[in-house]
C-alpha cells in the first residue's frame, strides 16, 4: 500500500488506540524536538509491532494533515467497514440486546468522531451509515473519535432502508427523532432491542426513515433554537438507553 493510498491520522490517543487495536500502521512521523517521554507509549508500541517512526521538521508535519496533529501523525491501512452481521455478533457476546445507531445522511466529520466517542462510552454495538451522501470513516473523524473508531464497529449500506427493514425482521425496534407528533425521549423504552435514527444536520431524518419508525421522540427544549447539533443529540439519545438499561451502572 502507498502512502497515497493509506489514511493519514494525527493525534497522540488515535495513534495509541490504532497500535493498541493491532492495526496495520505503515509508519510514524514525530516532530523533530517533540518530548519523547510524552510518547513512549506510542514508541514502545511502535518498536513492538515493527513500525519504523521518522523524526521530521515540524513543518512537515502541518503540510500533511490540516488537523492538531500534536507533533505525532501516522500512515495507517484503509479503515475497514464491518458487516450487519459483525453488530448483533457483538451484541451477542456482551449478553445483550442489540443497540445500533442509524445515521441519515450524516456529513460532518467532526460529528461523526464525536458520535463514535460517545457510542464508545455508552456501549452501542455499532453504528450504520449509507454510502451516498454521507461522511466515512477518515483521519478527521478518526482525530475527532480519540480513538474510538478502532472499537465501535461501523456497516456502510447501499440503501438505509431496506437496511431497516432487515432490523425489524430481526427483531430490532427503531426509533427515530421528530420535533411533531412524538413522545418526549424521555419516555424511551430501551430494554427493547433498538436501533436509534439520527437525521442529517440540515435536513433532518428522511421522510421514507421516519415512515419506517416504531418510535417517534423529541428532545424537550426550552430556549430559543429549535434545534440540536446532530452528535448532542445522538449523545442524549444514547445515554438515555444507558440510563434505562443500567440504572445503577458503575462501568463494565
Amino acid at each position: 500500500m502507498t502512502e497515497q493510498e493509506a489514511e493519514l491520522i494525527g493525534g497522540k490517543n488515535p495513534i495509541v488506540e490504532a497500535l493498541r487495536s493491532g492495526r496495520e500502521l505503515n509508519k510514524i512521523w514525530i516532530a523533530e524536538g517533540l518530548n519523547k517521554k510524552s510518547i513512549g507509549e506510542i514508541l514502545a508500541l511502535a518498536k513492538e509491532a515493527g513500525v519504523i517512526v521518522q523524526a521530521v521538521p515540524k513543518q512537515k508535519l502541518d503540510g500533511m494533515l490540516d488537523v492538531n496533529h500534536q507533533g505525532i501523525i501516522a500512515s495507517v491501512a484503509a479503515y475497514k467497514y464491518a458487516e450487519l452481521e459483525d453488530l448483533f455478533s457483538v451484541a451477542a457476546k456482551r449478553g445483550e440486546d442489540p443497540l445500533f445507531v442509524i445515521l441519515d445522511e450524516l456529513e460532518d466529520p467532526h460529528n461523526l468522531g464525536s458520535i463514535l466517542r460517545t457510542a464508545d462510552a455508552t456501549g452501542v454495538h455499532g453504528i450504520i451509515i449509507p454510502k451516498r451522501r454521507s461522511v466515512g470513516l477518515t483521519g478527521v473523524v478518526a482525530k475527532a473519535s480519540t480513538g474510538a473508531i478502532e472499537h465501535v464497529p461501523v456497516v456502510r449500506v447501499n440503501n438505509l432502508s431496506q437496511t431497516v427493514e432487515e432490523l425489524k425482521k430481526r427483531g430490532v425496534w427503531i426509533a427515530g427523532t421528530d420535533a411533531a407528533k412524538s413522545a418526549d425521549y424521555r419516555q424511551m423504552d430501551a430494554t427493547l432491542p433498538l436501533a436509534v435514527i439520527i437525521g442529517s444536520e440540515g435536513k433532518g431524518m428522511s421522510r421514507i426513515l421516519k415512515e419506517k419508525c416504531d418510535f417517534l421522540y423529541h428532545l424537550p427544549m426550552v430556549g430559543h433554537v429549535t434545534s440540536l447539533n446532530a452528535s448532542v443529540a445522538a449523545s442524549l439519545l444514547m445515554y438515555e438507553v444507558l440510563r434505562k438499561r443500567q440504572p445503577l451502572h458503575t462501568g463494565r
